[in-house]
Order: structure tokens, then sequence, then C-alpha cells
């Protein structure tokens, strides 16, 4: 089997932006990471009865397993991711004619932001999902607020939305594994280095976007590898290192990654770390 990682070239200098294979990194994220949160989408899509009346628009909508999860109920489902090597995943996975798909033929990706998916006379979601995790990166609970700006308005009045968030640190095993990212970006304190969970990040973030809180839970979602070397890919794929990798190079960030992952490391070979996860359940004006 061909190798899905491609090695990734050190950095000329700290500060530059990290060599990154993009496609190799959405794969990475598709085939290892992406799969940890499905608890979080099944927690969330059975709380909401989700089946063949929701109509649901999924923000950072990744490789299209939660979508693929919700098309299965019978849903109509719209995905839109920033990354295009991400959205080109989901279409494998979800347009007509993908290999074993059977999806419903009213299923849309949309490479770009979420008020690309507007369609003169089209109804309005009832359900939109943000099911990215914030709560890690200083500075991503504003940019959720962009893109909760831009799908709003074209979801129903009174339709659901969905945030997701980390858990508390002390409850996710994972968190000491993160403080690795804080610790190497810390020369360059960047918008996008680490940082824990606060309590009422997702809280914060509904209000701001003139949504009404309308209830919460928390999901025990862990995070188990075949190896050091699948957590290290997975990982990375989250883009959770990207700043650490700008202020140091990736043999550092890997070596870093490895050292932190002994302990969650078992007898076999395997790692397994513990976490919770929250999610928000809110409702548009």
């Amino acid at each position: 089997m061909t190798p899905t990682l491609v090695r990734q070239q050190h950095l000329p200098h700290a500060g530059a932006a990290p060599r990154v294979d993009l496609r190799a990194r959405a794969r990475d994220w598709s085939e290892i990471q992406e799969r940890m949160l499905v608890p979080l989408y099944e927690a969330v899509y059975e709380r909401l009865d989700v089946g063949p009346a929701t109509r649901l628009l999924g923000l950072g909508c990744g490789s299209g397993l939660a979508l693929l999860m919700a098309a299965a109920r019978g849903a109509a489902v719209t995905g839109v991711d920033a990354s295009p090597e991400r959205v080109a995943l989901a279409r494998e996975r979800l347009l007509p004619g993908a290999s074993g798909t059977g999806t419903r033929t009213d299923t849309r990706l949309v490479d770009g932001s979420p008020g690309d998916t507007a369609e003169p006379g089209a109804p309005g979601y009832t359900l939109v999902t943000a099911f990215e995790p914030i709560g890690c990166l200083a500075g991503d609970s504003e940019g959720l607020g962009g893109l909760l700006a831009e799908a709003t308005p074209l979801a129903e009045r009174g339709a659901t939305v969905v945030l997701a968030g980390w858990g508390p640190p002390e409850r996710c095993a994972t968190t000491s594994v993160l403080r690795v990212a804080t610790k190497l970006a810390e020369p360059l304190r960047t918008s996008g280095s680490w940082r824990p969970a606060l309590r009422d990040d997702l809280e914060d973030v509904a209000r701001r976007a003139g949504l009404r809180p309308d209830g919460s839970g928390r999901v025990a979602c862990p995070f188990g590898y075949a190896d050091v070397d699948s957590a290290v890919r997975g990982l990375k794929s989250t883009g959770l290192f990207d700043a650490a990798m700008r202020a140091t190079d990736q043999v550092q960030v890997d070596k870093e990654l490895t050292e932190a992952l002994h302990p969650h490391q078992r007898r076999d070979g395997t790692v397994w770390m513990p976490n919770v996860f929250r999610y928000l359940i809110a409702r548009t004006p």
C-alpha cells in the first residue's frame, strides 16, 4: 500500500509558513483523525432526531464523515469547507457515482465559505452544525463567529445550530500532548497557538452570533491510534501544531509529540487518550 504521508520539508527559518503537503494532510485527517469525533456526531444526531425532514448545513465539513452519517439517516446535506483538499475527499464519499455511497442526490459540497452555498429560492436549512471543536486555538472562536454570521441568514427562523468544543482540560488526556504546541510556539506568540478550553467558550460564541442557547451535552470521544506514528500524523492533521512548526520545524514537532505520547502508549503499541467534548444547541432568531 502506498503511504499516505508525504514527508514535509524543513522550514527555512522560524516564522515562515510550514511546508505542508496539503493533500497528504487531508488524507491523514480523513483516514486517521476524523473518526475520533464519531461519538459526538452520533449523540447530536440522535438528540435532534436528524432524519428525512432535516436540511443540514455543515460548516467546516472536512472530508465529509459527519455529513455521510446524516445522509445515512435520510437528511439532505450541504457541506462547506475552506480546504479544497478535504472537500475533494468529501466528494469521493458523498456525491452520486462515488463508489459505494448510495447517498441522496440532494447532497452538495462547496469549497469556500457558507455564503457560497446560497441558492435563490432554496428552502432554509433546519440544522447548522459546526463540529470542528473550538476552545484550543487562540482566536478560533472569532473565526467561527464569522462563519455563523454568513450561515445563519441561510437557515430557517428558529433553526437549530450546534457548536462543538473541547471539554475541561482535566477531562481530556490529549491536553498534555497539546501543550507541546504551546511550548514550541511560544517564541512567535501567534493567534494560532494552543490554549486550554474555557467553560463558556461555546456560549460566548453563540451570544455574539445572536443565537439563543437551548441545551448542551458532553460526549466521551477517546482518541485511539494504531501506533505512535499514526497518532503524530493524526494530531498534526488538525492544524493545532502549525504555529509550533512555524516557530521550530517539522523534526522538532515530531520529536516532542512522540515524547508526549509515550505515557499514553499501551503495551501492544497502540495509543489511547480518553477525552470529553462539549456541544451546545442554539436557535436562530
